[in-house]
């Protein structure tokens, strides 16, 4: 399939991590769906680099505890959500645009049981659906590349947040600009919208209201986890091949394939931030 995408949406209509993807590998593992914990889906359900220990790294920079109410922008298929509901105690509303992974997050919850510390409402995170102050803490995940006004979502972090609330995130980093065909591709495969370097970003952060408390690079870690992340959408996009289903958006995986090169080569990255909202 090699249809152009015009938003984030498109791109996660056909993403390759889907709620049938993961409930047909849960099956296949256990051979029924019924009274499911959640470290039988989280091997499954944590779509974003580094696992487990990145959901850790966030709740920490957060200050994430039991009760603490937080919001997970750009929330997908609700995995980090229901991890920090479970491992903490957190109660956790996520933001996220795309209707089908809105369903998906829902039913996946529901299958744990976590409906009473887990919802992800449908919603733009530049207008949250949400009071002013009512947060403890804002985290994402690898989300705000595909928002093409960070600045815009970021003040809306601020004002959800309570005063001392924080706001932990990964997100893309640029530490050289893209070609043009960089730009087209990554675009048409991933719908990655304005990135920028750790500085410019952290600027940004500033900008919105917020203190910043630290600016670490994860390029190197990056690098590894990529590999891996490559070589599981390549197995993935084979057997879904062989089985005569649809293999997906051809632009992702070339997009993909490049983006790891380009990480490879320290001209994109990651970068994780934290800062706090003055009280």
């Amino acid at each position: 399939m090699n249809t152009e995408i015009g938003s984030a949406v498109d791109f996660y209509e056909r993403h390759p991590i889907s709620l049938e993807i993961i409930l047909t590998r849960l099956k296949a593992e256990r051979g029924h769906l019924d009274s499911v914990a959640p470290e039988e889906l989280f091997p499954h359900d944590q779509d974003h680099y580094g696992g487990l220990a990145a959901n850790d790294a966030l709740a920490e920079r957060a200050q994430i505890t039991k009760g603490s109410r937080v919001a997970d922008f750009c929330a997908g298929l609700g995995g980090p959500a229901r991890y920090l509901a479970h491992r903490y105690g957190a109660d956790v509303t996520g933001i996220e645009l795309t209707p089908a992974r809105v369903r998906g997050a829902e039913e996946l919850t529901r299958l744990l049981g976590l409906e009473s510390n887990v919802r992800v409402i449908q919603g733009n995170v530049m207008e949250v659906p949400l009071p002013d102050g009512c947060m403890d803490a804002v985290v994402s995940q690898e989300a705000l590349l595909h928002v093409p006004n960070k600045g815009r979502a970021l003040a809306e972090a601020f004002r959800i947040l309570k005063p001392g609330g924080r706001i932990a995130f990964t997100d893309w980093v640029a530490h050289r600009p893209l070609s043009e065909a960089d730009k087209e591709l990554m675009w048409q495969g991933m719908a990655v919208s304005d990135l920028y370097d750790l500085q410019t970003y952290a600027e940004l952060i500033k900008k919105a209201g917020f203190t910043v408390y630290s600016v670490e690079d994860l390029t190197p870690d990056w690098g590894n986890i990529l590999k891996q992340r490559l070589a599981m959408y390549k197995k993935l996009r084979e057997e879904t091949q062989k089985a005569g289903a649809p293999a997906g958006h051809d632009a992702f995986y070339e997009s993909y394939v490049r983006f790891v090169d380009l990480v490879k080569d320290a001209v994109l990255g990651g970068g994780r931030f934290a800062g706090e909202k003055p009280r």
